[in-house]
């Protein structure tokens, strides 16, 4: 039975037509299937399915999807996340992190600034963060991202200047992924994707709605903490910033 599959254009020029066409017809198409952004079941007889496909560096994976969850699209990923996201489709257990692998952990939050409240992501890792290629203790998380176009912040009193080529996508109101300038102005590449596509508060989401834009504010580790409320994250923001811990930027919204 033909299945209800969308492959976008972009999609089709990665795979080629003729596996396209496989798909559409339902030759190599999945029945089920577990969803790659809300990871519940899903049906390609019964309802619309988006073709996702990761692309690496050296390898792809093609994955599926509510239509209502993502599009149909190509999304660049890194070597180590595509085998994380391979792990996931296939439905096999995560390897288990290396004590010292570093986890982005990140937080959202409305902020205010000027009597208005704005969205708000906070990244922080659960580990030192070296520089590639490099060993040792020391800790360049905040020194990359500086490199990278980000800010310095010693207070929180006004939005942070807008870092072009950086997105936060949002999908159906949930967090998908912090994208980055790809190589040689190709496609945006996820710095940080979530393993669950993450959801936001319907007050976050109007906020991040109104102004097209989210605040992100990244702080190396033990600095800000998992925080159960709102003004006690702002707090210990404020606390990250007067110790010269914080770095911020503001990235344009991609998705609603």
């Amino acid at each position: 039975m033909p299945r209800m599959l969308e492959v976008s254009d972009e999609v089709r020029a990665e795979i080629g037509n003729e596996e396209a066409d496989r798909l559409l017809a339902g030759e190599n198409a999945p029945g089920g299937y577990d969803c790659t952004s809300c990871r519940t079941p899903g049906d390609s007889e019964q309802e619309r399915t988006s073709t996702v496909l990761f692309v690496g560096d050296e390898t792809a994976v093609l994955a599926f999807a509510h239509a209502t969850c993502l599009p149909s699209q190509v999304v660049q990923v890194t070597e180590e996340q595509l085998q994380g996201a391979a792990r996931s489709i296939a439905g096999d257990s995560p390897a288990q992190a290396a004590p010292e692998q570093a986890v982005l952990g990140v937080t959202s939050g409305l902020i205010l600034l000027s009597g208005e409240l704005h969205p708000a992501l906070v990244v922080e890792p659960t580990a030192p963060i070296a520089r590639p290629g490099t060993t040792g203790s020391g800790d360049d998380f905040l020194p990359l991202l500086i490199e990278q176009g980000f800010m310095p912040l010693p207070q929180i009193d006004s939005v942070p200047p807008v870092l072009h080529g950086w997105s936060v996508l949002l999908a159906m109101g949930q967090l998908h992924a912090i994208l980055q300038p790809g190589t040689s102005a190709g496609s945006p590449v996820a710095w940080w994707q979530a393993h669950q596509a993450l959801q936001v508060a319907d007050g976050w989401r109007a906020a991040a709605n109104k102004h097209q834009q989210v605040l992100m504010f990244a702080a190396p580790v033990g600095s800000i903490g998992r925080q159960p409320r709102e003004d006690l994250l702002r707090e210990a923001l404020d606390k990250a910033a007067a110790s010269g811990k914080l770095v911020a930027a503001t990235l344009p919204l991609a998705g609603t």
